[in-house]
């Protein structure tokens, strides 16, 4: 114990690992008592307790069987069954048991030897408990009479020291000692004559001490039977037969034969042969032909148990004279073991991320067969991901090489062929069955780059729009996805509270009603975020798409429908089929056939006099004025979208058909006297006619010239109105390109001679009065409007067709 710690001092000094240091010697008394103490084995390793637990440490020997045991709370080595050196170590003069103290986290081993001392527990025996000599009276004094030697199991001191005889014989002596080749020998000595007249029999125990304390002994009964004339006794060709034999010999084959001769004739010359099996080999392997002497096999040997056998054959002639041969046999060993894998320690599941160079498991290998049957390789079948390292003498490492991806290979099954040297060579495969664990190195991925859903504005609270899906391929809680709106949606596009996402499904519901008028659409950007620690997430975007439902009804923008008197369009009589008498201008706030407007005359005073255009709004007149048409006339005309269910609105307008402008008055919202109006408007004509006169002679070659281009540039010319005088809703209607174009109209005044021509403009009010609408048929469907003639009372009843100036100031505008 002393030299342990002294190698353990220098090991340290030196920085060598303890494998390659004297290993630990102990010493224990077989039969000792389960428990008891060998050695502080901690202590003479120079570890703690602590660290015997901290490192898993562990006692490992080669042939697997575990004799002693380590307590780790104390660090001392215990016996741990009972231990017979006889059993474990046969006859051999040192009996050792050796193993490895195994620690891990560094790896590391202590090689330890517990040397098993003898103790006195076998008595001596003899081979034979019962011996006949068949001696001649004629034998000299000194004649020698050879006897089995006992044996004892037991080494040294403890084996057999003296012989004796009991009760004591004056014909007879003891004689034991060892020969100069090392063999032991045991005889009888005649020290008197013998008379067969005298005595014809005689017996006696011849009894084997050891030298243990208290001493043991065992006892053979000898019977002297006194022959005559039989004076040689067999001689055998040699004292001892070795010969080898094949493991794998069958049964019945023959070993060897022994040969004894006897040159006495007759029955004293007979030779029988028979076979004694050594002690403790009850079960003996082989058998002997009593006449030829041939030694042949009861059964299969096996060198892994025994590779030699001692055998003593006797051979007794018929006058009972005998000789004692020695025959050893050595087995020669073949091949017949296949190598053994011994697991020391295996960890499985091994984490995905787990850094190349990991040990995965320990184990040893050993094969029962010697020399070149007994060497074994080891090689792993599959090397791209783990290998075999060697650790310690038969020891082996399997450590991963590389980098491990569960979702790519979730088990890893790898087999470990250990093969030894033998021809042919045997072979044992082991598997190792490797789980990976998962880790959480895989975001969650949409099925999508980008997604985008629709709903129809007016939709109810939490519609449903649609879902995002996402897969991540871990397993467990770091697959579990989980869905949200991303907090953090960019500088340029704004934060939108009316969309929701359902965490664990992903579905994607409007919360409220949406305006396509005022959002058309939005996009979002969800987030896909999976329960590993830390959490993976990903990110896409989510664009909303409003789709335009029918659920605004035109606006008439011209004429102004006002609570006041309605303005009145002025027709010269003399118009031909065709002329422009006004545009009804209407936009609707919806958008594509939604704003696609018709204009539809509800209803006229003389519904023949006028057309409207269907597309353009136009009120033109459908034929010339004649003189029964009522100077004054009354239209209704019918806007209607192309939605379904489509919507409307009216717009009212009034006309007079008017044959001199000179004395036109046009009708005032404000009230005022009858006279002071005729006469305001009586001198504003007339000094209108006397200008008009003036620049007709001068202009009118210019005015027919630009007359064409002029019209021209009215249907293309600026609108009259101005985008900040609309309603808001208006205003995003033309711009989406709804509100058709404004335009001027001329009407000529006509006082007989046809050249009189004033331009009148009709300006929009700024503000915009409620419009009435109503819902009609769709675009398809043709609606036929029913003309309703304005009442007789708007109808002069004389002079129809034409007025003068002072009957049409004298008209009253409702």
């Amino acid at each position: 114990m002393a030299l342990a710690r002294q190698v353990l001092c220098v090991c340290a000094l030196l920085g060598l690992p303890l494998a390659g240091a004297e290993p630990i010697r102990y010493s224990v008394a077989e039969e000792a008592e389960s428990g008891s103490l060998v050695g502080e084995l901690a202590e003479d390793a120079g570890l703690t307790p602590a660290q015997l637990s901290a490192r898993r440490a562990r006692l490992v020997s080669e042939d697997g069987r575990q004799h002693f045991r380590l307590e780790r709370a104390s660090g001392r080595l215990v016996v741990a069954g009972r231990l017979d050196r006889e059993q474990l170590c046969s006859q051999s003069d040192t009996c050792m048991l050796p193993f490895e103290l195994l620690l891990s986290e560094p790896l590391q081993f202590f090689r330890v030897e517990v040397t098993v001392k003898d103790i006195n527990d076998h008595s001596p025996v003899f081979p034979e408990e019962r011996v006949t000599f068949d001696i001649l009276e004629t034998s000299e004094p000194g004649s020698r009479f050879p006897l089995e030697v006992a044996r004892d199991l037991d080494i040294g001191t403890n084996t057999v020291q003296e012989y004796s005889i009991s009760p004591e014989n004056k014909h007879f002596s003891i004689s034991y000692g060892t020969r100069v080749t090392g063999k032991k020998y045991l005889e009888l000595v005649l020290e008197k004559a013998l008379d067969r007249e005298e005595q014809a029999e005689m017996g006696f125990q011849v009894i084997a001490v050891d030298g243990g304390s208290p001493p043991r002994s065992g006892t053979t009964q000898v019977t002297i039977v006194i022959l005559d004339v039989n004076d040689n006794a067999p001689i055998f060709t040699r004292e001892v037969y070795i010969t080898k034999i094949l493991e794998n010999m069958p049964e019945g084959s023959v070993v060897l034969t022994v040969l004894a001769t006897d040159p006495d004739a007759g029955v004293n010359g007979d030779i029988s042969y028979h076979l004694s099996q050594a002690v403790g080999q009850s079960d003996s392997a082989f058998v002997i032909d009593p006449i030829t002497g041939e030694i042949k096999l009861t059964k299969p040997l096996d060198f892994e148990t025994a590779d030699t056998h001692e055998l003593s054959v006797r051979a007794r002639d018929g006058g009972g004279l005998s000789a004692i041969c020695k025959v050893l046999v050595e087995v020669v060993d073949v091949n017949d073991n296949a190598p053994e894998l011994v697991v020391s320690s295996f960890s499985s599941p091994l984490p995905e991320n787990t850094v190349p160079g990991t040990v995965v498991a320990l184990f040893t290998v050993r094969d029962r067969d010697s020399g070149a049957n007994g060497k074994i390789s080891c090689a792993l079948q599959d090397q791209l991901f783990f290998s075999l390292r060697p650790a310690y003498k038969n020891y082996y490492e399997l450590v991963t090489v590389s980098a491990l991806d569960r979702e790519e290979t979730p088990q890893y099954i790898l087999s470990v062929t250990a093969a030894d040297a033998g021809s042919p060579p045997l072979t044992s495969t082991h598997t190792f069955t490797v789980d990976i664990s998962d880790v959480n190195d895989n975001a969650p991925v949409f099925n999508q780059t980008s997604y985008t859903m629709y709903v129809r504005e007016n939709n109810v609270p939490t519609v449903f729009v649609g879902a995002v899906s996402a897969a991540d391929a871990d397993v467990g809680l770091n697959a579990k996805v989980t869905y949200s709106l991303a907090a953090e949606q960019g500088p340029e596009r704004a934060w939108c509270s009316c969309i929701s996402v359902n965490s664990e499904k992903g579905h994607v519901f409007v919360l409220r009603p949406l305006d396509y008028e005022r959002l058309r659409q939005t996009e979002v950007t969800v987030s896909a975020s999976d329960a590993g620690s830390p959490p993976l997430r990903a990110n896409v975007t989510v664009r909303l798409v409003v789709l335009d439902e029918n659920d605004n009804a035109p606006l008439v923008l011209y004429p102004a429908q006002e609570s006041g008197p309605a303005s009145s369009e002025l027709v010269p009589v003399s118009a031909e089929a065709g002329y422009l008498i006004s545009k009804v201008v209407a936009v609707d706030a919806d958008s594509g056939q939604n704003s696609w407007l018709s204009y539809h005359l509800l209803r006229a005073t003389d519904p023949g006099l006028f057309s409207v255009g269907l597309q353009s709004g136009e009120v033109r007149l459908r034929r010339p004025v004649t003189e029964r048409d009522s100077v004054k006339q009354k239209l209704v005309v019918l806007v209607r979208d192309n939605g379904k269910p489509p919507l409307s609105a009216t717009a009212a307008l009034s006309a007079l058909l008017l044959k001199d402008f000179s004395n036109v008055r046009l009708p005032h919202s404000s009230p005022a006297s009858e006279d002071q109006a005729a006469a305001s408007l009586t001198t504003y004509l007339i000094i209108a006619l006397v200008f008009v006169s003036l620049l007709f002679l001068i202009s009118t070659a210019v005015l027919l010239a630009r007359k064409v281009c002029r019209r021209k540039e009215l249907k293309a010319g600026p609108v009259l109105y101005a985008a900040d005088t609309l309603q808001s809703g208006l205003a995003d209607a033309a711009a989406a390109g709804t509100l058709p174009r404004a335009y001027c109209y001329e009407i000529s005044l006509t006082t007989g001679s046809g050249n009189s021509e004033f331009r009148f403009l009709k300006p929009i009010l700024p503000s915009l009065p409620p419009q009435h609408c109503a819902v009609g048929q769709g675009p398809d469907e043709e609606q036929d409007f029913p003309d309703v003639p304005v009442s007789s009372e708007d109808m002069a009843p004389d002079n129809a067709g034409t007025v003068s100036a002072g009957q049409f100031n004298a008209l009253s505008f409702d």
